[in-house]
């Protein structure tokens, strides 16, 4: 399965309006031209118009059919100011404060998508995951039923024989240090609709742990326990089995051992890490070790789709994350 080659298809079948909020970052500016050469997404770039225009130039590409806003000069900017102090003002916003807070990109971006004058938002290339989280959080905040906002790792394995033909989805390896029961049940379910909206797999998860069903007792088996029985009372539908080690959920001469009652053991295509420091090491392992792509961090769980980079990507990885947040926006 190639799975950017796949999003890339599904962004271009409905084009959606994805604003680019470090827009006179040259990565950002060099991605631009690529993802308006390849039809996936009508873009928008926040910030100074000629240090823009004058940074296309000195790349060499055209960033023609792309919308420019300097924040401070739209004709939204004052509107954006009294949502955002009506939002906050009971923890402490004043009006002035939130004209001030409105000139960051990051906060004008995400105004723009909350207000639905863009469908989505990506940036991170030249600000921290929390810089571009926070205004998410304030403004957009959690989709319906959906206690936290996580990540999901899509890992496309050389070896064809596990998860989807090769394809697995590992959460939450990003954001969430230690969530509780609740917070896995929500990662479990937005992790599931990633699979079903981004990659076109129906889900079969795998709540992970170092026991498989009641191989050993501990508080922090209870916990995954208690998270998948919260999984399947807020989506009946999903496929879902835990405690469960990590080769019963993946190898099916283990499953038929360790879990032989179970329907998605040695079968699974998402893997539930039960904290962060477990789900980071396993994906980095998997991605060493292994070979393996891996697509991601993708952002889940907001109500609308904001996504971040690593202030190290490429005007490639760029593009694909716009893709992928297009394609995100489609299915919102």
């Amino acid at each position: 399965m190639d799975v950017m080659k796949n999003i890339w298809e599904k962004a271009k079948t409905n084009i959606k309006k994805i604003v680019l909020a470090e827009g006179t970052e040259p990565r950002v500016i060099v991605a631009t031209s690529k993802i308006l050469k390849e039809g996936l997404a009508d873009i928008v770039l926040l910030g100074d118009e000629n240090k823009i225009k004058l940074t296309a130039a000195e790349n060499n590409v055209s960033i023609e059919g792309a919308e420019i806003i300097d924040p401070v000069k739209s004709d939204h900017f004052e509107n954006y100011v009294q949502y955002f102090y009506e939002l906050r003002k009971n923890k402490g916003m004043t009006r002035e404060k939130a004209y001030d807070t409105m000139k960051n990109v990051l906060y004008f971006g995400t105004m723009m998508v909350k207000l639905g004058h863009a469908d989505g938002m990506v940036a991170g290339s030249i600000n921290t995951t929390g810089d571009l989280l926070r205004p998410a959080l304030q403004i957009i905040k959690t989709m319906p039923g959906i206690s936290v906002v996580s990540s999901t790792f899509v890992m496309v394995l050389k070896d064809k024989q596990y998860g989807e033909g090769g394809v697995l989805l590992f959460a939450d390896c990003a954001v969430n240090p230690d969530p509780d029961a609740e917070e896995l049940a929500s990662i479990a379910v937005s992790t599931a609709m990633t699979a079903k909206t981004l990659i076109g797999i129906e889900p079969r998860i795998a709540m992970l742990s170092f026991s498989t069903k009641g191989s050993a007792k501990h508080d922090m088996v209870e916990k995954i326990v208690d998270a998948t029985n919260l999984v399947k009372e807020m989506d009946p539908d999903i496929e879902i089995d835990g405690e469960m080690q990590a080769d019963a959920a993946l190898v099916p001469s283990v499953a038929r051992l360790k879990a032989p009652d179970s329907d998605v053991a040695g079968k699974c295509n998402i893997l539930i890490f039960p904290d962060l420091q477990s789900g980071n090491i396993g994906y980095k392992l998997v991605q060493r070790l292994a070979g393996a792509e891996a697509i991601g961090p993708i952002s889940q769980g907001f109500a609308k789709p904001i996504n971040d980079l690593s202030r190290g990507c490429s005007s490639d990885d760029i593009v694909n994350v716009t893709a992928i947040t297009a394609v995100q926006a489609q299915n919102q």
